[in-house]
């Protein structure tokens, strides 16, 4: 009997060293992540070994939560409704554990078929400072990663590069080669094999810092957040920023219950990164009863081509002459607004009610509102922000649609508030909201469907005049695999001016893009943007008629999108279907190439008549170079693309 006891007693001491661990699969079974008691988890993908992490969390008083007991399972598999997004409706299928860590707070691990998620919720009542969330993910092996770094010129020290507007080119490296001192914004992928990606984002943020990942430390990414400013004051351009002089020794306050942000990994090959709508999926619900008044749509704009028009009796720039030919144009094209981007309001004045002599806003607004187009205006952080009650009820009282907001430059906790605030006070006043110099959206378009765009993307007026080096077309042919992944950006295609590899140059005032006419048309069905600009000026579209035709029928909402083909930093093909049409994207990088379009989901039972805009044969000398092709479409076809080039297309219904 005595040794009995002793062996029991002997048992009891060790098991507490043996950490216990729970196991959640994907409903397809393909991903497999196991977590123990202590918060340690690893990830396998089709049987084999990603990478692992921990999860803990500390609030001030040095109370850290880094341990859980038994969790509860659920299975969920139910529609959200997405009426400004990529379809009509998104599947949200997965199984989930919820675990306890301590009293008021939990840990949820979630397992979809295309990626895996986790998030802390608070469940008390009473405000808690967060001082750190430790976030790492290390892998098995070394393995390339493509990351966004914080631009150069914000890189003086880790404070510096807080102070960010989220837009540079990707850099690809070994993990164990990343730059340790430099940081990279979301998304992050990387490639632990041929075939395999793992892409890091976030979502649902509102008052709670976003994430940057630090790589160079072996084969693990850490994430760095930014802690709460403390004390700030105007500055930057034209004093409408935000510079923190302080920051407290915490990154956030938790006012009362609500969920932490996601820290998603989607996780399968290069169309798995494409097609996710995981961001989406995890944001918080909407927040507004009634959205029949959000109205998406493309924009006549101002800023990127200079208000470079011609063949007028007036000079161009900030006056009512030149946006009523702007209003004129939208009108004629059936374009649904225009937006009037820096320059309006008087540089300095610290507000948006004063408006420089050339403008009469009422008398714009009016203008626009008598030929069925809406007015955007343009807005700085820090003016916006100050009035920001008195702004929306003003100029929706006097029929403008909705603002730019420009210049946040920021992803921490007040930054995070300011959109999530700027968004529910616009909703009230039935505004439409564009956050520019903003990260990525991470599901505010889910929560706020007034937010219909966001910029956080290295997007078409980086070249107007910046460095000559910049490869756009290869960039292009990446963001729909890793920052579109966080939601819809604000990228600004449409240039009629298009340069080859060779002629192609920067410039301020007669701005052009990289690659051929036909990559610029392919865009409008490869990227996400509800709200989706016409970068050129009226004139130059009035003179490529047939391309402006294109781009104003094209829909910016969709009921359905498939990603047909495509490799990241290579090529993509993407469908669009809207009511019984469906519209065709293909882009490619530098390399020309053939592929082949599968038609297979057009109805056999209907019939169709498609009509593609294609690269020239000359194309490769002359990047304006296209032919116009109308047909019956078969099944499949194949399409060339010129280097630098693409293809656009619409199949309707006969």
């Amino acid at each position: 009997m005595k040794k009995i006891l002793i062996s029991i007693l002997t048992l009891l001491l060790v098991l507490p060293c043996f950490a216990r661990e729970w196991s959640l699969a994907s409903p397809d079974g393909a991903l497999e992540i196991t977590i123990t008691d202590k918060l340690s988890y690893s990830v396998n993908y089709r049987g084999t070994h990603l990478y692992g992490g921990t999860a803990s969390l500390t609030l001030v008083g040095e109370q850290t939560f880094s341990s859980v007991r038994a969790p509860k399972s659920a299975k969920v598999d139910e529609l959200i409704p997405s009426p400004f997004y990529r379809a009509t409706a998104i599947r949200d299928c997965y199984n989930s554990l919820i675990f306890i860590a301590a009293k008021d707070w939990k840990v949820e691990f979630r397992a979809y078929n295309d990626g895996l998620a986790y998030h802390w919720v608070y469940t008390g009542q009473n405000p808690v400072n967060v001082k750190e969330e430790s976030i790492n993910y290390t892998f098995v092996e070394d393995a390339r990663t493509i990351v966004s770094y914080i631009r150069f010129d914000r890189c003086k020290d880790k404070e510096s590069q807080f102070f960010n507007s989220f837009e540079n080119e990707y850099e690809e490296a070994d993990l164990s080669r990343l730059n340790p001192q430099r940081m990279s914004f979301l998304p992050v992928v990387v490639k632990p094999s041929d075939r395999v990606r793992v892409l890091f984002s976030e979502s649902d943020l509102a008052g709670y810092p976003g994430m940057y990942l630090l790589g160079g430390n072996g084969t693990t990414l850490k994430g760095v957040q930014a802690c709460k400013p403390k004390k700030e004051h105007v500055g930057g351009y034209l004093d409408i920023q935000k510079i923190v002089d302080e920051r407290e020794d915490f990154i956030a306050t938790l006012d009362g219950p609500r969920g932490l942000p996601w820290r998603i990994a989607v996780i399968g090959d290069d169309l798995t990164l494409a097609s996710s709508q995981l961001t989406y999926q995890l944001a918080s619900p909407c927040r507004i009863e009634d959205t029949s008044w959000i109205k998406p749509g493309k924009v006549a704009w101002d800023w990127w081509n200079y208000w470079n028009i011609k063949g007028v009796d007036f000079e161009a720039g900030v006056n009512n002459e030149t946006y009523k030919y702007y209003i004129d144009f939208a009108s004629k094209n059936g374009i649904e607004y225009v937006i009037m981007d820096d320059g309006w309001s008087c540089p300095g004045c610290g507000n948006l009610f004063d408006i420089v002599p050339e403008i009469d806003m009422p008398g714009i607004v009016k203008y626009a509102e008598e030929r069925g187009v809406g007015i955007i205006l343009w807005a700085g952080y820090v003016p916006f922000d100050k009035d920001l009650e008195e702004v929306c009820r003003h100029y929706s009282e006097m029929g403008v649609k909705g603002f730019k907001v420009d210049f946040m430059d920021s992803n921490d906790a007040h930054e995070t508030a300011f959109l999530d605030r700027a968004a529910e006070t616009a909703a009230r006043y039935h505004l439409v909201l564009d956050f520019h110099g903003s990260h990525i959206p991470a599901g505010i378009n889910r929560k706020w469907p007034n937010v219909l765009n966001t910029e956080g993307v290295n997007g078409l007026e980086r070249l107007k005049g910046y460095d000559i080096r910049l490869d756009q077309v290869r960039y292009d042919t990446q963001i729909p695999f890793i920052r579109q992944v966080g939601g819809p950006m604000d990228y600004t295609q449409g240039a009629m001016r298009n340069g080859t590899r060779e002629s192609y140059h920067p410039s301020n005032t007669q701005p052009m893009s990289q690659g051929t006419r036909c990559h610029q048309l392919g865009l409008y069905a490869v990227l996400d943007s509800p709200l989706n600009m016409l970068c050129d000026s009226p004139t130059n579209y009035e003179s490529e008629q047939e391309c402006t035709d294109y781009i104003a029928d094209i829909p910016t909402v969709w009921d359905e999108t498939r990603v047909l083909d495509g490799v990241i930093g290579e090529f993509i093909v993407t469908a669009r279907r809207k009511g019984g049409d469906w519209y065709i994207g293909g882009i490619t990088n530098w390399t020309a190439r053939d592929v082949t379009v599968d038609l297979s989901f057009l109805s056999p039972d209907a019939q169709y008549e498609a009509d593609w805009y294609l690269d020239g044969v000359n194309a490769h000398r002359d990047a304006t170079d296209y032919k116009r092709v109308k047909e019956v479409p078969s099944s499949a076809r194949i399409v060339h693309m010129a280097p630098g080039g693409g293809f656009a297309a619409k199949i309707s219904l006969k």
